[in-house]
């Protein structure tokens, strides 16, 4: 292992909703980690917790896609530790979070909230963890919409890099997808506690592909983008927030 190709590989399996597609699978270890009953708690907690956001992501989607005339099937969430199969390939906890619209259902490895602060220097709290959840969820919205298979066509004509600024484009609406869900909700609930959104955009910068390829080769590559930099993902972000309107999303390839 090691050398650039590990380098590359470390730079994108960290993405927020990347394509498993794209990710070598790793050989699961061989022997499994008995889990501490306070970890098995943490877990629990979590998972119970992004049952919640899911919830509430239903909520506000249902509500936005009657409006137009729509109906909106929620996507499954499985939360997994170590490895598991999706619709799209190989599932492992070096993946991160993401959506597969083979079989609409989001993956998250419960590890993935622990590297969120510790890897990326996301805050404490529960708030980013939701933002993550809402951006996937923003990924099988695009699905339900006819993007994702708009730019899957897309992908066979384009050359790797035409391709990468339509994936930045892909991952900016998920990222306004997000803000508009965080809009309505709090509209609806009023859940916000102060920091929260602090919280959300610390997540959303964390995972910038300028942020990410400084910590992993201290330099920066534009062409190798494929999710936005930190200040496009904090702007898309906060544009859906800010708007709740649909109208004004970041376009993808028109």
């Amino acid at each position: 292992g090691g050398g650039i190709g590990a380098l590359v590989i470390a730079a994108i399996i960290y993405l927020l909703g990347g394509d498993p597609s794209q990710v070598l699978p790793t050989e699961p270890s061989s022997q499994p980690q008995e889990q501490s009953s306070a970890a098995k708690t943490e877990d629990d907690q979590l998972a119970k917790y992004l049952g919640v956001v899911l919830a509430d992501t239903e909520d506000v989607w249902d509500s936005l896609f009657a409006a137009n005339g729509k109906r909106y099937e929620q996507p499954a969430l499985v939360l997994f530790s170590g490895n598991d199969q999706s619709g799209c390939g190989p599932a492992d906890a070096g993946m991160g979070p993401f959506y597969c619209p083979a079989d609409s259902k989001i993956y998250i490895d419960l590890s993935f909230v622990q590297e969120l602060q510790d890897r990326f220097g996301a805050k404490q709290g529960d708030f980013p963890i939701a933002y993550v959840l809402a951006h996937e969820v923003g990924h099988h919205v695009q699905h339900l919409l006819g993007v994702t298979q708009k730019t899957a066509r897309l992908r066979q004509q384009l050359t790797s890099t035409e391709y990468n600024k339509v994936s930045v484009q892909v991952e900016l609406q998920a990222d306004f997808l997000a803000g508009v869900w965080v809009h309505y909700n709090q509209k609806m609930k009023n859940v916000l506690e102060p920091g929260d959104l602090e919280e959300a955009l610390s997540a959303a910068a964390a995972v910038g592909d300028d942020k990410i390829q400084q910590r992993s080769s201290g330099g920066i590559r534009p062409d190798l983008f494929t999710h936005g930099t930190a200040a496009q993902r904090m702007e898309a972000f906060t544009k859906g927030y800010n708007t709740g309107d649909l109208s004004q999303s970041p376009p993808v390839a028109n």
